[in-house]
């Protein structure tokens, strides 16, 4: 079976780019489609596709390019176009989380190549989200006291030091760290601190403290969330005339 094409949503309130725009990334052999405004986006844009990206204009009229990218809070890579751009609008949208920022005119093969790397992160953003939903899964089959076992160990306290804090015997410490490295699937306390940085950074609540402290509870639906923009239903754009080049 063939991989799907890549989906690269336009983002323009002038038409001719937007045909112009269209015609150069079909052109590449992805999928498109184009909006007039950043609502008409929202509204209508699934974002459940992998690889996906938006090519963003910044002036639009309703939300900016630089409001829709807040929105968006980096679900999917941004390619910024913008005929009037300046060094700290372009820092800006680069800090939080834009792939590239080109200014009208933009050649073609620039454009195709930023495209290009935009996707390449969509793809490795999609794989970190499901590593991590795998390793909230392993988590989630943890028993509370097998999560204050792990919570304590990853600290590198000793069997004796987590029977002390937990009151209760050293045995018992062994049996439950021993469920822990099956459950999680690991073979060594390496591997065990590893998953349990990710999962602990990735949690909002413990940002402040990363040390390796794991959520009471996940978030069923995070990271679901994370890789959708709005739920709706996708127009089809339909044929594209020939237009002008981007300018």
């Amino acid at each position: 079976m063939s991989e799907a094409a890549a989906l690269v949503y336009v983002v323009d309130d002038d038409p001719s780019v937007r045909r112009a725009l269209t015609r150069l990334v079909r052109s590449a052999g992805h999928e498109v489609e184009a909006y007039g405004s950043a609502r008409e986006f929202l509204e209508h844009a699934c974002g459940e596709r992998t690889p996906a990206c938006v090519v963003l204009d910044v002036q639009l009229p309703d939300l900016s390019g630089l409001e829709l990218q807040r929105e968006l809070d980096a679900r999917l890579p941004i390619v910024f176009l913008t005929g009037h751009g300046d060094i700290a609008m372009t820092v800006g949208a680069i800090k939080a989380g834009a792939t590239d920022f080109l200014t009208k005119p933009v050649r073609d093969d620039d454009l195709l190549r930023a495209i290009d790397l935009a996707l390449a992160r969509s793809v490795e953003v999609s794989k970190s989200i499901h590593e991590l939903e795998e390793l909230r899964s392993r988590v989630g089959r943890l028993t509370v006291r097998e999560r204050e076992v792990m919570n304590l160990v990853v600290l590198g306290r000793l069997n004796k030091q987590v029977a002390c804090e937990l009151g209760t015997v050293e045995k018992t410490v062994k049996a439950h760290r021993a469920r822990v490295m099956q459950k999680m699937e690991v073979s060594s306390l390496a591997e065990l601190v590893r998953i349990a940085d990710k999962v602990a950074v990735s949690n909002p609540a413990h940002h402040a403290h990363p040390a390796n402290h794991l959520p009471e509870q996940l978030p069923a639906d995070s990271s679901a969330a994370a890789r959708k923009p709005a739920s709706g239903r996708i127009r089809d754009q339909g044929p594209i005339p020939p237009t002008p080049a981007v300018s």
